[in-house]
């Protein structure tokens, strides 16, 4: 009896498929929303744009992204049976062709995910090439991050000084920021802002920005 192979039997146990932008991208797209979920991931829906949606299946990326939802690195060989791994750990998921639009880079995804604790988070992202990723948009915010530096994304009541309290939080950890964006939220009386530094921010300085009386939620953007 023929059997069938995939990518993954063909190039051997080292690799996770023939493409970086389709497989090794792909991966890291799905560890970030994974980084970003901060909780156990029970559904996630991956709406594939472009190449992705017509190659997905002969380049391993639907493996790749699952991969990177259970938190695996783009060289795990484990992204091989991702798909019977998920299955095993409850998730359930599904790939589905979607036109994320014009402007959307050929190899973008937007992974819908709900959590254990029944939110849901939203993340797109593309393969830009060589394994390289950028976010584009986090939970309807549009973000323009290349994962060249450390960063977070903090959601802040829109008042008078709410900035400047999450900055001298940084200042006073020696935190060198390279830039800082704002972005209106959904919710009233809030904003988001984009923060980058070119040193990491520690755990202990995210649970300060945390509690700050200004900060509704802290999301970290680590550098890839």
């Amino acid at each position: 009896m023929a059997k069938d192979y995939s990518v993954f039997d063909i190039v051997g146990p080292n690799m996770i498929g023939p493409s970086s932008s389709h497989t090794a991208g792909a991966a890291r797209i799905g560890k970030m929303a994974f980084k970003i979920a901060e909780e156990k991931i029970v559904d996630v829906k991956f709406y594939l744009h472009g190449s992705f949606a017509e190659t997905y299946r002969g380049h391993g990326t639907d493996r790749a992204l699952l991969g990177g939802i259970l938190g695996f690195e783009p060289d795990d060989v484990r992204i091989r049976n991702s798909f019977d791994i998920a299955k095993e750990n409850g998730i359930n998921f599904e790939f589905i062709k979607f036109d994320l639009g014009e402007d959307a880079h050929p190899n973008t995804v937007r992974i819908d995910m709900t959590l254990e604790s029944g939110k849901t988070c939203s993340v797109m992202g593309a393969s830009i090439g060589g394994g390289n990723i950028k976010l584009t948009e986090m939970d309807g915010l549009k973000l323009d991050f290349n994962g060249s530096k450390f960063g977070c994304v903090v959601e802040i009541m829109d008042k008078p000084g709410s900035i400047s309290k999450v900055v001298k939080i940084l200042g006073e950890a020696n935190k060198n920021i390279s830039s800082v964006y704002t972005d209106k939220s959904d919710r009233l009386d809030y904003i988001f802002i984009t923060i980058e530094t070119d040193e990491v921010i520690e755990k202990e300085i995210i649970q300060s920005i945390r509690e700050c009386n200004v900060v509704e939620k802290i999301i970290v953007l680590n550098k890839f």
